[in-house]
């Protein structure tokens, strides 16, 4: 049986889940999205998701045609019509359909979906042993450009960037910034662990404001390893006596190898095992519950 998707208002079987052609966000990466994950019947962070949301949009000037509350209420009606307990959701907000034209006062009501489905982004197995990953020539866009903040559905950038890694045989690919400085991945934050203290590029240098990134500064310090936002170079990640990645997707994830450079025992570091231990111990507990809201 098929997934029912919510496509402006409805529900609707996904293979009557369709936009229009001449959707903006189809001809010109205009909108912005969220991906959110679901455990145990209680979505994770879900009021941190819809935070960003709103403020992605309004960076952008795209005015959600739902309120907060309708919207809170559409996600979980979408997840509760697929009878998920474990799995991803995909709320996206269009300009909506206009003209060839790239004017988005052209465009007259937005577009707003739901995917509610499953999702696994990489084997078990790596994550007891580790993923291998690249630096790419390809830089995180400039601030001043397209700031990282906004998760937008035009996600090129990060795309060339994921081709690169592909191409080298990387599992992921790490990208600076216009400075040569740290920023992210091409789809989850980067954190390194040095003498006991884990640390993450800013939002500043390219980093998206990642919401399990937020949840490993808060976990982090209460475990008793101090945690901060530092500007990061390729020498600190080489030299890191941990490295791990960060995402909604892939939750906590240890790095072995960065460059073909060995990290630190060549092994996922106890942090972070520790770090990721706890994660999941938070996922199973703390969420928006689906099936026992009002």
């Amino acid at each position: 049986m098929g997934l029912l998707i919510y496509l402006d208002g409805r529900l609707v079987p996904e293979e009557e889940a369709k936009v229009s052609v001449f959707d903006h966000g189809l001809l010109y990466g205009d909108g912005v999205f969220e991906g959110i994950r679901l455990y145990s019947g209680r979505i994770f962070r879900l009021e941190q998701h819809l935070d960003r949301l709103y403020e992605s949009a309004a960076s952008i000037r795209l005015v959600i045609p739902l309120s907060r509350e309708e919207f809170r209420r559409a996600i979980i009606d979408t997840v509760r019509a697929n009878g998920l307990e474990d799995g991803y959701i995909r709320p996206v907000v269009t300009r909506g359909v206009g003209d060839l034209g790239l004017d988005p006062t052209h465009c007259p009501r937005p577009t707003v979906f739901i995917i509610a489905s499953r999702i696994q982004l990489y084997p078990e197995s790596l994550y007891e042993q580790g993923l291998r990953i690249g630096t790419v020539s390809t830089r995180k866009n400039a601030p001043d450009s397209l700031n990282s903040r906004i998760k937008s559905l035009n996600y090129l950038n990060n795309i060339l960037a994921k081709l690169e890694a592909n191409e080298a045989g990387y599992a992921e690919a790490l990208m600076l910034n216009h400075q040569g400085l740290v920023a992210e991945c091409a789809a989850d934050n980067i954190f390194a662990v040095r003498r006991g203290e884990v640390l993450t590029p800013p939002t500043y240098a390219g980093a998206l404001a990642g919401i399990t990134r937020q949840v490993v500064l808060e976990l982090a310090p209460a475990l008793g390893y101090p945690a901060r936002e530092t500007l990061l170079t390729l020498h600190e990640l080489y030299t890191a006596d941990e490295v791990f990645m960060t995402g909604t997707a892939a939750e906590i994830v240890p790095v072995v190898a960065i460059d073909g450079r060995i990290i630190g025992s060549g092994q996922p570091g106890p942090i972070t095992r520790h770090l990721r231990r706890e994660f999941v111990e938070l996922t199973r507990k703390e969420g928006t519950p689906v099936y026992s809201s009002c």
